[in-house]
């Protein structure tokens, strides 16, 4: 039996050992459901503290109950900080971070560094699928020869696939077995491997041509998001100086039955991919000598939101003789999208900078992140405050930055004394509100 029918045989009888690296937003539940179909899962982190809640059974990402992690560490699933065991894996599935470095280009340390760690226990038999959002040939040009430097031939007795990520955090419509997943192999051998891997798990697998296809793919998703919400903000700044609701505008012209989707402006582009993934094209497209003038100028449009906001709270303020400096004001939701606890990205948090250094004392409330988190780039010692009226008319300002549905904006909009609203969550116009 070769390689791979040994391989694709022990898939089929969920007999095969799954190995998932990083069990963040991505990972953990990727991890949970391959236990929940059956199979047994090697669970990576090198966060030793994730790794030990994960053994009590406790779950550290809010949307992802705590009796799943329970149930599936009490049967199929063991986590932990020793890569040595990736020996025993028949399938390695790389969920690990992406970011962009300080002059806004593609970081793969995480990646590569993931890949150097892996390769002293990588054995013949196995399948790695990278499901990390990058640049089309990263597969291809940076994990195929750190493979073939252990001697293994990709495609006969080692198999490498990309299969991007589609998790939307806090999305009860969609879940990892229903939202569909896009594979694509080095060689159709990979590829047929990589359709055994994830036909157990998820309902509908869509098989494209090559890695860099399914790598494009996932950039197009996001760069389309992109693009449409920099055109919604940049509508939002023209319709502002207009005098004009720009969220009434979109509520308008989504009633048209067909030729238009609707996009909404917010303070900015939050979460791990739609910030980061375009410029994850835009520098890869410079190796062939192009320069991705539309997608970076949506990047400029969305980038620069949390500034117009700082300015529209600027004006707010003077417009009632008070300045940004010595005020105090709360901002409202600090998570990247409503109701969740991912941090990541969040254009509230860059609001927040923004206006301690104009020298305003700042507060936040958030249900959903009780104590503001160690980030790698930001610092505040805060917790979240309770809304309360007494709290609420003690603030200068109050700007709703990220609509979480457990806020009471009826008794908001009743007790503060200035409200900016970057989500259009206020319909009706008042004395104490102002649109951002």
């Amino acid at each position: 039996m070769t390689a791979k029918s040994l391989l694709i045989s022990r898939l089929a009888a969920k007999e095969a050992l799954i190995g998932v690296v990083g069990l963040g937003y991505v990972g953990l539940p990727l991890a949970l459901r391959f236990s929940e179909a059956g199979y047994r899962v090697l669970g990576f982190d090198i966060d030793t503290a994730k790794v030990e809640k994960l053994r009590r059974g406790v779950s550290y990402i809010e949307h992802i109950a705590g009796e799943r992690v329970e149930r599936a560490v009490r049967s199929r699933l063991q986590p932990t900080a020793d890569f040595s065991q990736a020996r025993e894996a028949d399938a390695l599935i790389l969920c690990v971070p992406t970011p962009l470095n300080p002059y806004r280009e593609p970081d793969l340390s995480f990646v590569t560094g993931t890949v150097d760690a892996l390769l002293p226990h990588l054995r013949a038999g196995q399948i790695m699928s990278l499901e990390s959002t990058t640049y089309p040939g990263t597969t291809e040009e940076e994990l195929k020869p750190r493979i073939e430097s252990r001697g293994f031939r990709v495609g006969h007795d080692y198999f490498l696939v990309f299969s991007p990520e589609r998790e939307d955090p806090g999305n009860g419509r969609f879940s990892t077995q229903t939202i569909p997943k896009v594979c694509g192999g080095i060689t159709a051998a990979c590829l047929e491997a990589g359709l055994a891997l994830y036909g157990g798990v998820i309902d509908k697998l869509v098989p494209v041509s090559s890695t860099r296809t399914a790598e494009m793919t996932k950039l197009l998703e996001n760069i389309h998001r992109a693009v449409n919400i920099g055109l919604a903000n940049e509508m939002k700044i023209i319709a502002d100086r207009m005098g004009v609701d720009i969220h009434e505008v979109i509520r308008a012209a989504a009633t048209k039955p067909f030729g238009f989707v609707p996009y909404w402006p917010g303070p900015g582009l939050g979460g791990h991919c739609i910030p980061i993934d375009p410029f994850y094209l835009t520098w890869k497209a410079r190796e062939y000598g192009l320069h991705t003038r539309f997608i970076e100028l949506a990047g400029e449009v969305n980038s620069a939101m949390p500034a117009w906001v700082v300015g529209k709270i600027a004006d707010a303020l003077n417009d009632r003789g008070q300045t940004v400096r010595a005020s105090r004001i709360l901002i409202l939701g600090i998570a990247y999208k409503k109701n969740v606890d991912d941090m990541r990205e969040s254009p509230a948090v860059e609001i927040m900078e923004l206006l301690q250094a104009k020298g305003a004392e700042i507060q936040y409330a958030d249900p959903h992140v009780p104590v503001f988190p160690r980030m790698r780039r930001h610092r505040f010692d805060l917790r979240s405050i309770a809304l309360t009226p007494a709290t609420l008319a003690g603030f200068d300002a109050v700007v709703v930055a990220t609509n979480h549905d457990a806020f009471d904006y009826p008794m908001i909009g009743r007790h503060a004394q200035l409200i900016v609203d970057t989500r259009g969550v206020y319909l009706e116009p008042a004395a104490n509100l102002v649109k951002a």
